[in-house]
């Protein structure tokens, strides 16, 4: 049926003809078209996480799957990737050899080229540099159109900012494509600048929030495992990283009474942090909890008192950063505290969710939380707060930008 209506634009175009005193509030007739024409059509989207928290990229496929196409999404599977929840398109995780470093990549975007280039598609979607080259080889070859989604400053992930060669490397592979992108998207305001000053080029912004949360069961503090009498401290997310304000805030606890830091996710800061805890005997002060499945980690969200979001200015892609948890903390309801970044700090202060720290160290932190417990009244000003941002920072209001945006790539000529 769907590959039936997809021949039968002009079909469509008589029932305007004849209906046109009918108003139709979703669609204007160029998008109700271009809808017709997109139906089945098969989109490939590819990113190297594993899938399991990147929710930026299930949002993406979710808008693709409902715009009515063929959506097909690669990623990769470690040794120690969780059971993916269930989705209502096809994921295809590959297995490789390497999980790390150079290999790793050379042996990602060869397998990649090659299922992209015999894979039917109208339309490939690649997810940050790591994967670029071969979505972007592909669409040359095939004349498949290209949306390319920048997650950061790749180039200047701190990962990089120490390893001048690697880091050339990348630079000169964005340097080679980018330019000759059509279709751009990237996650705020500064990063959208920055690549506008390098390359000229502009670029969507399509930002990192979720969908309007409601928990609708929310499981005891006994159940979840978490202390029921402490003043609880979160930091929450897949990305629980070096330089970002980790081993600063485990650190922190030293000094406080009656609070417990709650960290739920991983990383690559998790055996530094291991090591802390059991040199500063900090086993009943810091909780680690592992990766959960989004709603899971939303569970423990929901229950904390304050949310830490202590990314350092350590590079331009840290300086930048707006992460997922700023918003996963503003809908569960919880008040943040947050380093002094340029995304960060506009969010929090536009809506008054949250204090801003002036310096990441155990000593500041420290204060700040202890200040904070002290404050219940400002704690319950900005949980309210948080409940009224959520009301317009959702994914509902976003992704109109991004459907209309695919339309756009869609009918476009270019890559």
């Amino acid at each position: 049926m769907y590959e039936t209506f997809s021949y039968l634009k002009e079909f469509f175009e008589k029932i305007f003809e004849n209906f046109i005193t009918f108003t139709f509030p979703i669609f204007s007739y160029v998008y109700f078209i271009t809808f017709v024409s997109m139906l089945k059509q098969k989109v490939i989207v590819s990113v190297s996480s594993d899938l399991v928290t990147d929710n930026r990229v299930h949002r993406t496929c979710s808008v693709l799957h409902d715009l009515g196409m063929d959506v097909l999404l690669i990623g990769r599977k470690k040794k120690d990737s969780p059971i993916l929840n269930e989705r209502n398109y096809p994921a295809k995780r590959l297995r490789l050899l390497f999980e790390k470093g150079p290999l790793f990549y050379a042996e990602l975007n060869l397998r990649l080229f090659f299922i992209l280039l015999f894979q039917k598609k109208a339309l490939l979607y690649s997810n940050d540099l790591d994967t670029l080259l071969p979505n972007f080889l592909v669409s040359k070859l095939t004349g498949s159109k290209l949306i390319y989604d920048s997650h950061e400053l790749f180039t200047e992930a701190p990962e990089l900012i120490h390893r001048k060669r690697t880091q050339g490397i990348w630079l000169s592979l964005e340097k080679m494509i980018f330019p000759k992108l059509s279709h751009i998207i990237t996650v705020n305001d500064s990063i959208a600048q920055t690549y506008k000053n390098w390359y000229k080029k502009d670029l969507l912004v399509i930002r990192n929030i979720p969908n309007k949360f409601e928990i609708e069961s929310l499981q005891t503090k006994e159940e979840l495992g978490i202390p029921t009498n402490d003043f609880l401290v979160i930091i929450q997310g897949s990305g629980l990283n070096v330089e970002r304000g980790i081993e600063e805030a485990v650190l922190a606890m030293k000094d406080l009474e009656g609070v417990t830091l709650m960290l739920v996710g991983n990383g690559d800061v998790m055996p530094v942090v291991k090591e802390l805890i059991q040199q500063n005997r900090l086993e009943d002060k810091v909780k680690i909890y592992g990766r959960r499945p989004y709603i899971e980690m939303m569970q423990f969200t929901a229950h904390a008192d304050l949310g830490l979001t202590l990314d350092k200015p350590m590079s331009k892609n840290y300086e930048f950063s707006l992460p997922n948890k700023v918003f996963d903390y503003m809908h569960a309801g919880t008040p943040i505290l947050a380093s002094k970044l340029v995304e960060i700090e506009r969010v929090i202060t536009t809506h008054h969710i949250g204090s801003i720290l002036n310096e990441v160290s155990p000593d500041a932190i420290a204060a700040a939380i202890n200040e904070l417990k002290g404050q219940p009244e400002l704690l319950m000003k900005q949980k309210e707060a948080c409940r009224l941002a959520s009301e317009t920072e959702n994914w509902e209001n976003e992704r109109r930008k991004l459907e209309s945006f695919i339309h756009s790539a869609m009918t476009h000529s270019s890559l």
